[in-house]
C-alpha cells in the first residue's frame, strides 16, 4: 500500500488589500459621522448648567432634538411643526424600537414646551429619551 506523501501547506497568505479597502471604508465613515453630529450640537442653544453635567457622547444613530428658546424645533438643520416631528418620529420609531433621542432645550426655553416634546416622542413611540446638559463655566 503506498501512502501519499504531500508536504503540509503553509498559513494561507494574507490579503492586506481587501482589509485596507475596509479599514478605509470604516475611517470615511466614522469621519463623516462626527462631522454631523458636531452640526448638530453648534446651534446656538444654551444647554442647562449643572454641577455634575458633562460633554455628551453621542450615540450612533441617535437623533438630536434642538429646542429654541422661542419653541423652534430644529431636527438635523430643518425647522420643523409638531405634527411634521411626530411624523418623522413616528416613522423612525417603526423601524428602531429602541431609538434614542436627545433633547436639546435652549435654557431660557418654557418647560411647557420640553413637555411638549416629550409627549410627541412617547406618542410616536419612542421612550429612549435622554436631556443635554453641561457643565457651568469657573467663575475667575
Amino acid at each position: 500500500m503506498k501512502l501519499s506523501t504531500q508536504q503540509p501547506l503553509g498559513p494561507a497568505p494574507l490579503q492586506l488589500a481587501s482589509m485596507i479597502d475596509i479599514m478605509l471604508v470604516l475611517l470615511m465613515f466614522f469621519i463623516l459621522s462626527y462631522q454631523f453630529a458636531a452640526e448638530e450640537r453648534s446651534l446656538e442653544i444654551a444647554v442647562p448648567t449643572v454641577a455634575d453635567g458633562a460633554q455628551h457622547n453621542q450615540q450612533r444613530g441617535e437623533i438630536l432634538i434642538n429646542v429654541k428658546a422661542d419653541g423652534t424645533v430644529i431636527v438635523e438643520k430643518k425647522n420643523l411643526t409638531r405634527p411634521e416631528l411626530t411624523e418623522r418620529l413616528s416613522a423612525i420609531a417603526k423601524v428602531y424600537k429602541n431609538q434614542p433621542v436627545r433633547l436639546r432645550g435652549d435654557a431660557s426655553c418654557p418647560y411647557q414646551t420640553i413637555v411638549e416634546i416629550i409627549d410627541l416622542c412617547q406618542k410616536a413611540g419612542i421612550w429612549n429619551i435622554s436631556f443635554a446638559t453641561q457643565k457651568p463655566q469657573p467663575q475667575n
